[in-house]
């Protein structure tokens, strides 16, 4: 299959200003001559040409175009490579693409072109998932973490780890192999601060994992509290726009309201739920219900309380509901003066972070997003872009590397023989092969590519 010439359309479906047909493979050049006529000068390699494609059955104009040629190594396959620009009409689309199968080509695989950047060796796997971790980036943050991965930040370390992991491996080898040689004798103490050097690194590593997921996947944030305590004017106050209605009629949030927003370049998944209180209303209820499920889902959850009222038996249930999991507290109102006391809410939640705020008039929400800030990065502003988990797979592999170190530093603690542990050290190294795709089977390589789009 790598040896055939691949073609499919690389641009979003619907209208657009340009579209792109994109052909790889060593017929790339030759569908291109046959079916493009420029109008000024000959194909050039890594020139943009000007001029028109043709149907080579009758010569007739499909479309005004711009088209490049690049020669192998110097494209994105790292084969030969065309793309043909046309006017972003799935009409000119598809003919396009129908005139470029019939000359040879055939329709690529999702990820293909990527694929055959990996297989090729342009890309590592690691680079490869970046590219679609790129692609559906929805904020700033994730964007900046897929692009650094892409270069090889991220393997950069793998790499490094796994070289430490080899000077291991060889004086294993050689201690095991070549026992009566006049050779440097592996001691186990030197072994085992070897050993608990390198998983330092990977569990260093491993600690970025719950921000990488969230700057992945989304922080989910659960607005919570009674009813007209100022929950949908919060979730106005951080998306920008009336989203939810407000009123002074409690009960006006009847059902979850789910909006994706960017907080401090973090991408945050925000749901505004139904008051939670005692209630006769059957549609209420089930809002209510909703309300109370979106606390298991959620990463973190807003409390608002009416700061300007004592504590009422509906914000203790829902203070009891809560139980430990992470939970920012605004004592809303401020501005009708204060009832409820920071203390008062910390005897009840302990690990609690409480704002003052009135959201009415915008205090306070600044405060808020700098919380929501510092608990997506563990307290610090930022992090190496480079050295945040991000992927699921990358993360198990890692987590499987470290055990396999472990048992190694056990045995070497109990001065096993060297062969046994030789084989966990073994193990660690080629799981983190398989992160980078330099051990990694064919099966996970098709699961990894079957995540992409057409054209890419």
């Amino acid at each position: 299959m790598k040896e055939d010439t691949i073609a499919a359309i690389a641009t979003a479906a619907g209208e657009g200003g340009i579209g792109i047909v994109r052909i790889s493979g060593e017929k790339s050049f030759n569908i291109l001559k046959r079916i493009f006529i420029p109008v000024a000068q000959n194909i050039r390699p890594r020139v943009l040409s000007y001029g028109h494609i043709i149907n080579p059955e009758n010569n007739k104009i499909i479309d005004e175009v711009m088209a490049v040629y690049m020669k192998a190594p110097f494209s994105y396959t790292a084969e030969d490579v065309a793309e043909i620009q046309c006017h972003g009409s799935i009409v000119s689309l598809r003919k396009i693409l129908e005139i470029v199968l019939r000359q040879g080509a055939r329709i690529a695989e999702r990820g293909e072109f990527t694929k055959r950047a990996f297989l090729n060796g342009r890309l590592d796997l690691t680079q490869a998932e970046a590219v679609i971790d790129l692609i559906k980036a929805k904020s700033d943050k994730t964007f900046d973490v897929a692009l650094n991965q892409l270069e090889g930040g991220f393997s950069k370390h793998i790499k490094k780890i796994r070289e430490k992991l080899v000077d291991v491996l060889v004086s294993l080898t050689v201690n095991i192999d070549y026992p009566d040689e006049d050779i440097e004798e592996m001691t186990y103490e030197k072994l085992l601060c070897g050993l608990k050097d390198i998983k330092a690194d990977i569990e260093g590593i491993l600690s970025t994992s719950d921000t990488g997921r969230i700057i992945n996947e989304g922080l989910k944030i659960s607005i919570v509290g009674k009813p007209n305590v100022g929950k949908s004017s919060l979730m106005n106050a951080l998306i920008g726009e009336n989203r939810a209605i407000v009123t002074d009629i409690p009960g006006t949030t009847r059902d979850t309201i789910e909006e994706a927003v960017s907080i401090k370049n973090i991408p945050v998944i925000l749901t505004d739920t139904a008051g939670i209180h005692e209630t006769e209303d059957v549609i209420e209820k089930i809002g209510i219900n909703k309300s109370k499920e979106s606390f298991n889902k959620s990463d973190l959850i807003i409390l608002v309380l009416d700061g300007s009222t004592e504590l009422e038996k509906e914000d203790l249930e829902i203070i009891d509901h809560i139980g430990d999991r992470k939970v920012i507290v605004l004592l809303n109102k401020r501005d009708k003066g204060q009832k409820i006391s920071s203390e008062e809410i910390k005897t009840k939640i302990k690990e609690a972070v409480i704002i003052q705020t009135s959201v009415s008039q915008g205090t306070g929400i600044g405060e808020l997003t700098e919380e929501i800030e510092k608990l997506v990065y563990g307290g610090k502003v930022s992090q190496n872009d480079s050295l945040m988990v991000t992927n699921v797979r990358h993360k198990r592999l890692l987590e499987e590397s470290s055990l396999a170190l472990k048992d190694a530093i056990d045995m070497t603690s109990m001065r096993q023989p060297l062969e046994f542990i030789e084989i966990d050290v073994n193990n660690c190294y080629e799981l983190l092969g398989e992160i980078i795709g330099e051990t990694a089977s064919d099966d996970i390589i098709e699961k990894v590519f079957e995540r992409f789009c057409l054209g890419k």
